[in-house]
């Protein structure tokens, strides 16, 4: 029997890991326990920060093939070390992982390895790799355990030729033509990067859209962008099985709505359909957890479950499956236990794809105001009206922004565009303090900024931008 320990927490990604520091912050003994030989969960391992590695590799790499001559900058054409920009993938993953042993130690938090199991409301058993199991007594449990990659019925993952996003951030060559099922962020970002290394991709997507959730008026123009990089869509199109023949894959589509099969060659086919909640060898229903339709552990309004004293947070609860997101409930939880108020916006949770361009979204969409009829007003300004986006070559896109038609109350903001993923947040403080549009469009914003086109499109929901 180790310790006691006033909250254990199992799973240490970005929601597990947040708690624990903020946790031992407030006061609180503070345990965790990862199964993975590194802390940090599928984002910093395999998901967010290792696609954003290679995202920006990638781009680096499509900037010199393509803008530095009208520049003025003459090169001979780029050639792609694959093993080198992997291997710049792998340190990013090991420099942001190892931070966490180190906030872990600094904010004396002790760490079990192995798998996590509730034996009880208050006890955690710990199965290590080697060696015998240990039991941890708690007084509060907190299941931070994420989510993995949804599949298909019929379709096998290997990892090298059918992938998730885990095999397709280890690829040892670029493919000729990768195959992508599911128009959503994940497969989008990891298109783009083997897109822009030399792969024809072709995105396979049930629904007549892509990004369904966001603002139409953004993924239309966004979905033209694409296709003028080289992206092929077959949208409202269902994958009915994949076939691994001696020269790759063949992919068979036939319409959603049903229709003549088409079969598509390719070497590498990515299943990018979402990700589903991680709760198995937990125990939850030995102890009686109760959890939804979709997997999802049930909680209160202050992340207990239906048993006293077992939280969970992130991926395995309700709401978009985000790092930022779970961070925040982490940071919430950790002040409820300590007898604070915690608290979590939902109405301003930021969204971004780190595509080239980025594009990111924060708030209601105007499918959301129509559905709840309210009556609200546009402010949009294009990118190719913005001096700085144009010496930056980055003219693509605009900003959007809601907001209601009487009070002036920003409802939400959208961008698609160089940064966009940067430019949001102004838009998102704003609406944590109620702000006005007007509020924005009175704020200076430095000259030249891309931010001024949020500013414009501000002043576009008013008496009309200036620049336009």
């Amino acid at each position: 029997m180790a310790d006691k320990f006033d909250v254990t927490i199992i799973g240490t990604g970005p929601g597990g890991y947040v708690c624990a520091i903020r946790a031992a912050q407030l006061g609180l003994k503070v345990a965790v326990v990862e199964k993975w030989a590194t802390h940090g969960g599928t984002c910093l391992n395999i998901g967010c920060i290792p696609s954003k590695a290679l995202l920006h590799a990638s781009e680096m790499f499509a900037e010199a093939g393509h803008n530095f001559d009208a520049l003025g900058i003459d090169v001979d054409g780029p050639r792609l070390n694959l093993p080198q920009m992997l291997t710049h993938k792998d340190k990013v993953v090991e420099g942001n992982t190892t931070g966490i042993d180190y906030l872990f130690k600094k904010n004396k938090i002790t760490v079990f390895r192995g798998i996590g199991s509730i034996g009880a409301a208050n006890q955690v058993i710990v199965t290590p790799e080697k060696g015998a199991a240990v039991t941890i007594a708690t007084d509060r449990i907190v299941i931070a355990s994420g989510s993995v990659s949804a599949n298909l019925p019929g379709i096998e993952i290997d990892e090298k030729q059918v992938v998730t996003s885990t095999g397709a951030l280890s690829l040892d060559k670029v493919p000729e033509h990768l195959i992508i099922v599911g128009a959503g962020v994940i497969g989008l970002e990891l298109g783009s990067v083997w897109q822009r290394l030399g792969a024809k991709v072709t995105v396979v997507e049930f629904l007549d859209r892509i990004l369904p959730g966001m603002d139409t008026d953004v993924t239309k123009q966004f979905q033209r962008m694409l296709k003028k990089q080289g992206f092929d869509f077959k949208l409202g199109h269902k994958v009915t099985g994949i076939e691994k023949t001696p020269k790759g894959l063949k992919v068979s589509i036939e319409p959603a709505k049903g229709g003549d099969t088409q079969v598509l060659e390719a070497d590498i086919a990515l299943v990018a359909i979402g990700r589903v909640p991680f709760t198995q060898g937990l125990g939850l229903e030995l102890i009686g957890v109760q959890t939804d339709e979709r997997g999802r552990i049930k909680t209160d309004g202050h992340y207990q479950t239906n048993v006293p004293n077992i939280y969970a947070i992130g991926d395995v609860i309700e709401g978009p499956m985000l790092a930022h997101k779970a961070e925040d409930e982490g940071v919430a939880l950790a002040e409820i236990m300590a007898g604070q108020a915690g608290h979590v916006n939902y109405a301003v949770i930021p969204g971004v794809i780190y595509t080239t361009p980025e594009v990111a979204s924060v708030g209601k969409t105007e499918e959301d105001l129509k559905g709840e009829g309210i009556d609200y007003k546009v402010g949009k300004f294009p990118f190719s009206a913005n001096g700085r986006a144009k010496a930056m070559l980055a003219s693509e896109g605009f900003v959007k922004i809601l907001a209601d038609a009487k009070t002036d109350r920003v409802l939400g903001g959208h961008i698609v565009g160089h940064g966009a993923g940067e430019m949001i947040h102004e838009i998102a403080v704003l609406m944590e303090f109620s702000g006005a549009a007007e509020d924005l469009a009175r704020t200076c914003h430095a000259h030249p900024t891309m931010s001024e086109a949020v500013r414009e499109a501000a002043m576009a929901c008013g008496d009309g931008a200036i620049h336009m």
